[in-house]
Formats: structure tokens, C-alpha cells, sequence
């Protein structure tokens, strides 16, 4: 494969580049902060022309190829600038399975980021076993009555609308009686939780609680009993590494933490005679490694994106590769800067949870096992 830029893909990286020049440190990369001002740096990209590169034209996109978007993860790693916002996987999903009139009333505000979004799926009971949740959606009239509990929304306290995953049929099998509906985040009997997390961060991810809250019926997506089909097209893409542009981040990590290790001696002493011990110098060799491994699927996952290969529970490889990369790098930083580093140690800190968010390396493991290696299901004890 030839990774070079092409004339096309050159000029646009070097106009992003240039733009990006005259913000470096202008926008927060990490804290709270960063949250608080997400949905500014979302405007601020789409604005300059760098947001919703590979998306519909007809819908407020620029639909190029999905190059770009790796172009622009790569820059905005590079210049220190915050990430694209990651809701592409939203995107994803109203776009396949919403209506023409959902998509075109919705899709517009999302991209541009004048209205907020939040993913309303995991339960307190129900994460990575998606289909045992509970959340309801009762028809009355021409609305239906949301009552449940999601837990770790993104964005929940900012977000306009929710893509509500609820049950709408009880007796049915579990996955059939799933239904998703876009929910107005701004009524009442809708109560907002907030949960901080161990690295501090407390404005990330919230619980939100429905009671009595109601979304009118034709702001469902796709017909009743439809939902589980959303939600599978939803968190495939949630899980690619191309779609999160987070493997630029983890590089320009590894890179940090390499220059601190510059001067050391084989021996793991730098000048001062204290440097890296071995320990340390093998955890960031690793990461290296992890790191260049996971850049290169993310290109040969876009070379196939580009011949028309669709992906289905391939997706779950994708997010083992990137859990195992974040995790070394995570390894690698609070081996080399210890935990007085405020940055590397949150860097560690939020590592742990990517084996649990998205679905749990467990199930990622029971899903490539059931539907790509096709093994038998283990029987029931």
C-alpha cells in the first residue's frame, strides 16, 4: 500500500495545518474544561471547513473520502489541539436507519454542532448485555412514555437530543422488542445525574433518568421492534479506531514519552544516573509497537472502506486492537512519568475503562469467537 498523500490529500493537510498554526493551546485538551468547551471546538471545526469531512453533502458534509478524516486526526494530534468530536458512529446510524425526513430534519444540527447529542443505550444492569435493558417506551396517543435509568451518556447535561435505545414489546425475544426514538433532552421528567470519575473529571459522563418524559411516535427510528438493528450499526462503528481518530493521539503520546527517555544510557541511566529503569524502557518499547501496529489497520481498514468492504462484527477486533494499544500506552506513561504527572497519569487513569466502554473485551472476544470464527456456543452448565 502506498500511505503517501496525494496532491489533493497534500494541499488539504497543509491549509488544515496552517489553520491549526494560529490556535495551538487555544482550546483545552483534556479536564473538564475540555468537556465544558467540546461543543465550542465542534463549531470552531465546522466552521473553518475541517468538520464532517466524509459525510453527506445534502446534510451539511463535504463527502470526501474517509482519508481526510485520518489527515485531520493526525494534525490536530500533531498541533496539540483537542480531537474531532466523536459522533460519527451517531451519524452512522440515523443515517442508515432513520427516515429521509428524520435524517434531513436532524443530521444538519448534528454535524454543524449547533444542537448537542448524547447516545441514551448502557443501563446500570444492562452494558455490555445491551439487549437485557429495561428503559420503556409505553405508546400514548401519538407519543410514548419513556421511564428507566442510562448510565454513562456523554454529554447527557449539555446534549439537546438523546438516540434513545427503549423497550417497546415484552413478549418478544429480548433483541426484537427493542425500539430507538430521538429524544428532546429539554422536558420534564427527565433528571440528570452527574458522575465523576478517578481521574476527576466529572463533567464527561452522567445518569440520567426517564420518568414520564415522552417523544412524540414519528421521531422513532425505523419501525417498532427495530432497535436492535440500530444499535448494532451504532456500536460497529462506535468500535473502529478510524472512526475515533484516537490512534494519531496515542502516537504523539508515545513520542512524549520518548523524549523524556532521550540520553539514557542501554543500561536505563540517563546523565544524572538515575533515567529510565528497564522496566519502563520495555513498557514504552511496547507501546511503540501497539501504537505503529494500530496506525496501520486503521489505514488498511480505510483502504477497504474505500473499495466498498463493509464491516459487521469485524468492529470488535477493531476495539481490541485499540483497547490493548490505549492500555500500553497508558502502561507505558505511568511507567516513565510516574504519578506526579498530572497529564500522564490521567492518560493511565482513563486507559483502564477502554476494556469496558463500548463493550467489554470480554464480549468483543465471545462475539469474534460466535460470529467470525464461527465456534460453537459453550454449553450452558
Amino acid at each position: 500500500m502506498d500511505f503517501r498523500d496525494s496532491p489533493e490529500e497534500a494541499a488539504f493537510r497543509a491549509r488544515l495545518r496552517d489553520w491549526l498554526a494560529g490556535r495551538a493551546g487555544t482550546f483545552p485538551t483534556s479536564g473538564d474544561e475540555y468537556w465544558r468547551r467540546a461543543g465550542e471546538w465542534h463549531r470552531t471545526l465546522y466552521a473553518a471547513g475541517f468538520f464532517g469531512l466524509s459525510w453527506p453533502k445534502k446534510y451539511g458534509g463535504h463527502e470526501l473520502p474517509p482519508v481526510y478524516d485520518v489527515i485531520l486526526d493526525e494534525e490536530l494530534a500533531r498541533a496539540g489541539a483537542p480531537p474531532r468530536p466523536s459522533l460519527g458512529y451517531l451519524v452512522q446510524g440515523l443515517g442508515r436507519h432513520g427516515s429521509e425526513e428524520l435524517r434531513r430534519a436532524f443530521l444538519p444540527g448534528m454535524i454543524d454542532g449547533t444542537e448537542r447529542w448524547c447516545q441514551g443505550f448502557s443501563e446500570p444492569g444492562a452494558g455490555s448485555d445491551l439487549a437485557s435493558l429495561t428503559t420503556t417506551a409505553t405508546r400514548d396517543g401519538d407519543e410514548y412514555v419513556l421511564h428507566g435509568h442510562k448510565i454513562w451518556t456523554s454529554y447527557s447535561d449539555v446534549a439537546d437530543w438523546c438516540l434513545l435505545l427503549a423497550r417497546t414489546e415484552r413478549d418478544v425475544p429480548r433483541h426484537k422488542g427493542l425500539s430507538g426514538f430521538i429524544v428532546s433532552m429539554k422536558q420534564p421528567g427527565i433528571e440528570q445525574r452527574p458522575l465523576t470519575m478517578m481521574s476527576g473529571v466529572s463533567t464527561e459522563f452522567g445518569q440520567v433518568v426517564f420518568d414520564g418524559a415522552r417523544v412524540p411516535a414519528d421521531r422513532m427510528v425505523g419501525a417498532p421492534g427495530e432497535g436492535w438493528a440500530l444499535a448494532m450499526t451504532i456500536v460497529g462503528h462506535e468500535r473502529e479506531p478510524a472512526e475515533l481518530g484516537f490512534s494519531a493521539r496515542y502516537g504523539k503520546l508515545v513520542r512524549e514519552l520518548a523524549s523524556r527517555a532521550d540520553g539514557d544510557a542501554p543500561d536505563g541511566t540517563g546523565p544524572d544516573g538515575r533515567g529510565l529503569g528497564r522496566t519502563a524502557r520495555d513498557e514504552l518499547a511496547w507501546a511503540a509497537v501497539q501504537t505503529e501496529m494500530l496506525r496501520l489497520h486503521v489505514r488498511r481498514r480505510l483502504s477497504e472502506r474505500l473499495d466498498g468492504v463493509s464491516h459487521g462484527p469485524e468492529g470488535s477486533l477493531d476495539k481490541l486492537l485499540m483497547t490493548w494499544a490505549e492500555q500500553s500506552v497508558g502502561h507505558a506513561a505511568l511507567a516513565v512519568a510516574g504519578t506526579r504527572d498530572a497529564e500522564m497519569l490521567h492518560a493511565y487513569l482513563y486507559s483502564r475503562a477502554q476494556s469496558v466502554m463500548g463493550g467489554t473485551s470480554q464480549i468483543q472476544k465471545n462475539i469474534i469467537a460466535q460470529r467470525i470464527l464461527r465456534l460453537p456456543a459453550r454449553p450452558a452448565v
